[in-house]
């Protein structure tokens, strides 16, 4: 992971940002997860269970997306709303409504944006996380982060291997 930029408001409200390069064009990335998300368990099934449209339509501001996913080894869930999706901008912002994360967390807003990489093949993706904890107890989400970043690693190999027709490699 590139390195992590983290802004604190106050000791409970804070942002997380990273940036990660990838193989793939910005608009296969994105739009694997605006269009395609229930694949990313083929993707990257380490991390990914399974997704499920919940309500509305995949891709599109409301829908309701719901997780299952393996957080340090263990299995959770999410339940989140897209709030923002920006196809010209390979832009997405969702927020968790529901899950494991709502125990520790009264906010939780995960932004991410894949831009062409200059000068070359590729794209660089752009992780950005808004939150804020239930108490000053509960640590910062630098995993979340990580796991965010760990995922996507998967998603871009398996996009690679897609485009080219070899079987992908499952990432664990």
């Amino acid at each position: 992971m590139e390195a992590v930029t983290k802004t604190e408001v106050s000791s409970l409200v804070g942002k997380l940002e990273t940036d990660m390069e990838i193989k793939n064009s910005a608009h296969k990335f994105y739009h694997m997860f605006a269009e395609r998300p229930h694949h990313v368990s083929t993707a990257s099934p380490g991390h990914i269970q399974n997704c499920e449209l919940h309500e509305g339509e995949w891709g599109k501001v409301g829908a309701i997306l719901f997780w299952d996913y393996i957080h340090e080894g263990v299995e959770k869930v999410a339940k989140e709303r897209i709030v923002a999706s920006e196809p010209e901008k390979n832009l997405m912002t969702l927020s968790i409504i529901e899950g494991d994360l709502m125990k520790e967390f009264k906010s939780f807003v995960i932004t991410f944006q894949v831009t062409p990489k200059e000068g070359g093949p590729g794209s660089i993706v752009h992780w950005h996380i808004e939150y804020e904890k239930i108490s000053e107890e509960i640590a910062h989400p630098e995993t979340i982060l990580q796991f965010h970043v760990d995922m996507a690693k998967g998603v871009d190999e398996y996009l690679s291997t897609e485009e080219v027709g070899i079987a992908p490699r499952v990432a664990l």
